[in-house]
C-alpha cells in the first residue's frame, strides 16, 4: 500500500504472540506485555499517553462448542471479574479478516485472573462469552480514554485441552499461523482507523409503503402461523426478506407455486391483471401489499388504455413493477428507459399517446425522457400528479444535500432496489463519491482511507436499523461526530388491507 497505515499498537503476552505479530503486520508498533493481569495492566499503563487505537491480540481458550482451533474471535464486548465493557464494534475488521480466508466469530471475551479449565470454562460459557484470556480486559481497563479491540486465535477448546505433549505442538502451531495471517490482513483495517464527521440524510430508509408492505406479512405470519406465502419479494432489500423468512414466509417467483386453496400476498411492486386471474383460477386467498402509489399508477393504466391512447411507461424493463403496469394495457404499453428508446417509438397515433413513469425512478433522468416524449408527440398527455412517488423524490433531494457537503456517501440498499440505485447516482451528480452497501460489513476500508466527511442514507426498502449498524461500524474505527440533513418531514400512514387488520 502507498500510505502508510495509522499509528496502531499491539499488545501480546507471549513471546511467540509477539513474533507472529510482528512477522504479520511488521509496519506495527508490537509490544510484548507478559502474562496475566498484572503484568497486563502494567504494561498499558507504560504506553505513551495519547488516544491511539490499541488491538490486544494473541491466544485464548475456546467457550464456545462452536468454535474450533486457529478461528479468530473478536470481541464487542469484555467480561472481567468488575464487569463487562464494550468495545469498539469490530464489523469491519471481522469483514477483512474473513476476505482473508480466517473464520471469525464476534462476541463477548472473558478475562481471569488465573488459567481456566474445564469447570471453570463451563462456568464463563454461561455469561455468554466465546473465549478466555488473562489480560485483555485488564488492558481497557488500564486505557479509559483509548480504543480497545481485541483479536484472539482460539488455542483449545473445553471438548479439547491442551494435555498431551503432541497436541501443545500442534495447536499452537495452527494458532500461530492464523494470527500470523490475521495481523498481515491488519493493514488493510488500520487504513481506515481515524475519526469522522458524519452527516446523515434525512429523510432516508424504509417509507409508508415499505412499512406497510412488511407489516402485512408480519401480521398474517402472527394471525395464521407460516407459512405464509408471498410472490416476489415483499420489497427489496435482502435484510428484510431474510428476517421473514426465518420467521416462516415462504417467497415464491410465481403463482403456482403456492398450494392450492392458501394465501398468497402480492409484493409492494404490483402484480399484473394477469396474475390476478391465475390466483383466482387456484382459489388462493390474495392479500393485496401493492403500494398505493403504485397502484395509482396502474389505475392510470387503465384509464388511458380505454380512452384509445398508446402508453409509454418510463422505467426498467424486468423491474416488477413495470411488469405489472405493463400488464394492464399489454397491447397498448411500450416501456422505455432513454432518449434513444424514445427515438425508436413507432406509434400509430401520435395525437393519441399518454406517458407513465415507474415510481422509483430519478426525477432528473424521467424528465430529460419525458421531454423528448414532448418533442417527439406535442399532444403528450400525462398523469394528474407526478408518478415519482414523494419517498423517493424526497430521500433524493435529501442524499443531493448531503452529497454536496461530504467526500463519501454511503447508500445503503440491495443491488435489486432500483430506488437505491438512483441515490448512488443523484449523489454521484452531484460531485460525492457514493457506493452501494447491504450494510456496515461491506464497507471496503480502502473506500475510507484518507476520507474525514462521510454521507449516510438509506433506499426507501432499508430499515432504519441498518443505518444505525453502519454509524456504528463507522464507530469501531475511530470517533464520529453524525449531524442530519434535514430536506422534508414525511408523516404518511397507509390503512393496511382488511385480512390483516384484526381488532388493532
Amino acid at each position: 500500500m502507498n500510505a502508510r497505515p495509522p499509528a496502531l499498537t499491539l499488545m501480546a503476552a507471549l513471546g511467540i504472540e509477539a513474533r507472529a505479530l510482528r512477522t504479520g503486520a511488521p509496519w506495527a508498533d508490537v509490544q510484548r506485555i507478559g502474562m496475566g493481569p498484572r503484568r497486563a495492566a502494567t504494561a498499558a499503563a507504560r504506553l505513551d499517553p495519547g488516544r491511539a487505537p490499541v488491538l490486544v491480540a494473541g491466544f485464548a481458550g475456546g467457550l464456545s462448542p462452536e468454535l474450533a482451533p486457529g478461528d479468530i474471535v473478536l470481541a464487542d464486548s469484555l467480561i472481567g471479574p468488575r464487569g463487562e465493557r464494550s468495545c469498539p464494534d469490530p464489523t469491519l475488521l471481522a469483514s477483512v479478516l474473513r476476505q482473508a480466508g480466517l473464520r471469525v466469530h464476534v462476541g463477548p471475551i472473558a478475562s481471569s485472573t488465573r488459567i481456566v479449565t474445564r469447570d471453570g470454562r463451563a462456568a464463563l460459557a454461561s455469561t455468554g462469552a466465546l473465549a478466555v484470556d488473562m489480560e485483555s480486559v485488564f488492558v481497557a481497563e488500564a486505557l479509559p480514554e483509548r480504543p480497545v479491540s481485541v483479536l484472539r486465535v482460539v488455542l483449545d477448546t473445553s471438548q479439547a485441552e491442551l494435555h498431551h505433549p503432541l497436541r501443545v505442538a500442534r495447536a499452537f502451531a495452527r494458532a500461530y499461523v492464523s494470527l500470523r495471517r490475521a495481523a498481515a490482513a491488519l493493514e488493510r483495517w488500520s487504513q481506515a482507523l481515524g475519526p469522522r464527521q458524519v452527516l446523515l440524510a434525512t429523510p432516508r430508509a424504509s417509507c409508508a409503503g415499505v412499512e406497510r408492505a412488511v407489516e402485512i406479512v408480519e401480521r398474517a405470519l402472527e394471525e395464521d402461523g407460516p407459512p405464509v406465502y408471498v410472490r416476489k419479494q415483499i420489497v427489496h432489500n435482502a435484510h428484510v426478506i431474510a428476517e421473514l423468512e426465518r420467521r416462516g414466509a415462504v417467497f415464491v417467483d410465481e403463482i403456482d407455486q403456492v398450494p392450492e386453496g392458501a394465501t398468497v400476498i402480492f409484493s409492494a411492486h404490483g402484480v399484473s391483471p394477469a396474475v390476478r386471474r391465475r390466483a383466482t383460477e387456484r382459489d388462493l386467498q390474495v392479500i393485496d401489499a401493492t403500494c398505493p402509489l403504485v397502484s395509482k399508477v396502474h389505475a392510470e393504466a387503465r384509464r388511458f388504455s380505454a380512452r384509445g391512447f398508446d402508453i409509454v411507461l418510463v422505467g426498467h424493463e424486468g423491474h416488477e413493477e413495470v411488469e405489472g403496469t405493463f400488464g394492464e394495457a399489454p397491447e397498448r404499453t411500450h416501456v422505455v428507459a432513454t432518449v434513444e428508446d424514445v427515438e425508436a417509438l413507432e406509434l400509430s397515433d401520435p395525437a393519441r399517446v399518454a406517458f407513465l413513469t415507474q415510481t422509483t425512478l430519478a426525477q432528473d433522468d424521467t424528465a430529460t425522457v419525458i421531454d423528448a416524449l414532448r418533442a417527439r408527440y406535442p399532444d403528450l398527455r400525462g398523469p394528474r400528479s407526478s408518478d415519482i412517488c414523494y419517498a423517493t423524490q424526497n430521500r433524493q433531494d435529501a442524499v443531493r444535500a448531503v452529497a454536496a457537503a461530504v467526500e463519501l456517501v454511503l447508500v445503503i440498499g440491495s443491488t435489486n432496489s432500483s430506488n437505491s440505485q438512483r441515490l448512488v447516482e443523484v449523489a454521484q451528480r452531484a460531485g460525492a463519491r457514493a457506493v452501494l452497501i447491504e450494510d456496515g460489513s461491506q464497507i471496503e476500508p480502502e473506500l475510507l482511507a484518507g476520507t474525514t466527511t462521510i454521507g449516510i442514507t438509506a433506499g426507501a426498502s432499508a430499515p432504519e436499523s441498518l443505518v444505525q449498524g453502519v454509524l456504528s461500524a463507522l464507530s469501531g474505527l475511530g470517533e464520529i461526530d453524525a449531524g442530519e440533513r434535514r430536506v422534508a418531514t414525511e408523516d404518511v400512514r397507509f390503512k393496511l388491507p382488511v385480512q390483516v387488520r384484526g381488532g388493532r
